[in-house]
């Protein structure tokens, strides 16, 4: 049986992380230079920050779209948890292979065809009651909603499936009934199916140009928008100085997120021992 040869497996998994990680350094380190010129480096200058911080456009839309991304976040959780706990628990049913279809569809359907598909969907309830009476922040996120629901239910189903329903049953034996069994024994187990959840939906949320674009309105433009626009006429440093400022965000959510999912983990395996 031949080894594996750990410099080789280190070296390609450094130049897997170089290839990834490269462009966001680069962008990082661009922000701070004074130069209007991205591509050409001048002189270290928070020059770019200063002039973000007049960017009403730029920050009005960064807003807009955090607004949007938490919103989805919390709703695809919510939603998509009972979703997930249906296929995982609830077994066949009348209707199963249609409800898992619906459930799937998102995944696999262009955000093209969801884009037009919910754009005439609503032209044509707006015709016929009045509502929405114009597309805004209510129709992208319903529109992010439908889309990060999937992803929320399918990584919920794989957690359920994988616990160990012996607590669950010792407590039903107990007397507990069925829907305090799930908020004080199941949900706990699935808190680490949760956060990558809800982490997830964010990231699509923030990151969503094609939907937004279709249902989007006056005056709810989105941040992918307003940066897609800037860059056909021209990269604008001032987007390098806005994006460092996301990536820190992100990285300090997700190391904190990792630190709770750790230490759940370590006082789960401390209770099953």
């Amino acid at each position: 049986m031949i080894k594996p040869n750990k410099n080789l497996q280190v070296t390609v998994l450094s130049l897997g992380f170089f290839f990834l990680y490269a462009p966001i350094l680069s962008l990082v380190v661009y922000s701070f230079n004074d130069s209007q010129l991205v591509t050409v480096w001048s002189k270290f200058s928070f020059r770019w920050y200063g002039e973000l911080m007049h960017d009403d456009e730029l920050i009005s839309a960064a807003w807009l779209s955090l607004k949007i991304g938490l919103m989805t976040a919390f709703a695809s959780v919510f939603i998509g948890t009972w979703a997930g706990f249906v296929l995982a628990r609830m077994g066949r049913f009348r209707g199963f292979a249609l409800y898992t279809a619906m459930i799937n569809a998102p995944l696999v359907i262009p955000e093209v065809i969801q884009g037009i598909s919910l754009l005439l969907l609503f032209v044509e309830m707006a015709k016929y009651i009045g509502w929405p009476a114009e597309r805004g922040v209510l129709t992208i996120w319903i529109g992010h909603v439908m889309l990060c629901i999937s992803y929320v239910a399918i990584i919920v189903q794989s957690r359920i499936r994988e616990l160990d329903t012996s607590l669950e049953d010792a407590a039903m034996d107990l007397g507990a009934t069925p829907f305090k069994v799930f908020f004080v024994i199941t949900l706990p187990l699935i808190s680490q199916a949760l956060i990558s959840g809800w982490l997830l939906s964010f990231t699509l949320s923030i990151d969503d140009l094609v939907l937004s674009a279709f249902l989007s309105g006056p005056g709810s433009t989105t941040l992918p928008l307003v940066v897609f626009s800037r860059v056909r006429l021209g990269l604008n440093p001032e987007m390098n100085a806005l994006a460092t400022i996301f990536i820190t965000l992100v990285t300090i959510g997700v190391l904190t997120a990792n630190h709770f999912m750790q230490k759940a983990e370590r006082k789960r395996m401390a209770m099953s021992a």
